[in-house]
């Protein structure tokens, strides 16, 4: 998690804003959906002073094939739909963490993800289930 947070502290947000209609988030979230990710949130971290980005962009997959498969599809389809390319990508067998700057996506297996609560310890961001 050090790792992690060290990361993302080393960089700057883009001037430009994201939001939920943006080209970016909108592929982000149709990637991760295509992939059968589960229990999709997004947390707008906007109107957070010490916030690192954005929008944290948080889903499960059930093994390590479908976290791989999912973060390799999302960087797919970014680079094919926007032509970005994650900043920084931090990848393991149980958390992947993808950083298009003002976007983060983590893609947890269910026990790190309920482990780590990201959702908790940003708790007063603007929170939305994306749940097909």
């Amino acid at each position: 998690m050090e790792k992690v947070i060290t990361a993302l502290q080393g960089r700057k947000k883009s001037a430009t804003r994201q939001s939920r209609n943006s080209k970016l988030f909108k592929t982000i979230l149709k990637a991760i959906q295509d992939k059968k990710g589960d229990k999709i949130v997004s947390l707008d971290l906007r109107k957070i002073d010490e916030a690192v980005a954005d929008f944290f962009i948080l889903c499960e997959a059930k093994s390590y094939v479908q976290i791989k498969a999912i973060a390799d599809y999302i960087d797919e389809q970014v680079g094919k739909e926007t032509g970005e390319r994650p900043y920084h990508v931090e990848q393991g067998p149980q958390w992947t963490l993808m950083d298009y700057v003002n976007i983060v996506v983590h893609i947890f297996d269910h026990e790190h993800r309920k482990f780590y609560d990201l959702e908790s310890l940003w708790n007063d961001a603007d929170r939305m289930e994306h749940n097909e």
